[in-house]
């Protein structure tokens, strides 16, 4: 079979490897249902394994691995193992963490290394040089629009907060109860959009993505090191978020935002440090903070 032919024998209309074993999950034999829970908490071993393996690690025989296959509508162990690897492409941790856990993984040292290597990846691949030219987007768009889904929400919010201390006009969309589409019709051409499309993304990111383009304002693309290129944005910054755990690891996200707050505030200069002094002198007269 042809690589494209695998890439696209799975079709978004097909149901999920999950779904078809918790469908199948009640009319089950014994041992066959052992073997769907063992895939149920740990699918990706299906990618990572052969049949005789997977067997062996959930204490079944080859036989109940074909009989379940087949139940589940597969013509072979292999086709099961191809819509499984497609499907762990989405990012879902599920399918990443391992049955077999390696505990030496789960040290401080290993955490620490991995971020360090995750930092190292990431910049080695951002040039200075578009870190400043969106600094200076930030700072001459009339409005800047920053977007995030799920994971992303929160690093959106975060990065607006942050922005504030040197530019007026920054907005993290869509708010609580609010819709894109009632934001989307206020940018214009003059602005910059800034989209953080971290795994897991929302499954219409490239509606989004064309929507954006279609305003003409300045866009960046945040993503993790997960996503092919962009080519239709103006920058695509791709963080390694690689974490020896079952969670990905952000530290890679949050200091490029720090990077790219601090080179705005940095391009800003005189302006940028009036405004810093008076949102302090602001805290002071309110006695907001200690």
């Amino acid at each position: 079979m042809k690589a494209s032919e695998t890439e696209n024998e799975f079709s978004l209309d097909t149901a999920s490897f999950l779904h078809r074993v918790r469908d199948e999950m009640p009319h089950l034999r014994p041992t066959e249902r052992r073997l769907a829970e063992f895939v149920s908490n740990f699918p990706g071993e299906l990618a990572s394994y052969t049949a005789s393996e997977l067997a062996r690690l959930a204490n079944v025989s080859n036989s109940t691995v074909t009989r379940l296959i087949k139940r589940l509508g597969y013509s072979n162990y292999d086709q099961a193992r191809r819509h499984v690897r497609s499907e762990s492409k989405t990012g879902s941790r599920l399918y990443l963490t391992p049955a077999v856990a390696d505990r030496s993984g789960q040290s401080l040292d290993e955490h620490i290394l991995q971020n360090q290597l995750n930092l190292r990846n990431t910049f080695a691949n951002i040039p200075d040089k578009e870190v400043r030219a969106v600094a200076k987007a930030m700072l001459s768009a009339r409005k800047t629009w920053v977007i995030g889904y799920r994971t992303s929400h929160s690093i959106a919010r975060y990065f607006q907060w942050q922005a504030t201390q040197v530019i007026e006009s920054i907005i993290a969309i869509p708010g609580a109860g609010e819709t894109l589409g009632e934001h989307v019709v206020s940018i214009s051409d003059k602005d910059l959009v800034i989209l953080f499309g971290l795994r897991r993304r929302v499954s219409r990111i490239a509606e989004i993505i064309a929507i954006v383009k279609k305003t003409k304002a300045k866009f960046l693309y945040i993503t993790d090191e997960g996503v092919e290129k962009n080519r239709s944005a103006d920058w695509h910054f791709r963080c390694e978020t690689q974490a020896p755990g079952p969670l990905f690891s952000h530290v890679s996200v949050m200091a490029l935002c720090h990077l790219l707050i601090t080179r705005a505030i940095e391009l800003a200069d005189n302006n940028g440090r009036k405004r810093l002094t008076s949102i302090e002198v602001a805290n002071d007269s309110l006695d907001e903070l200690s």
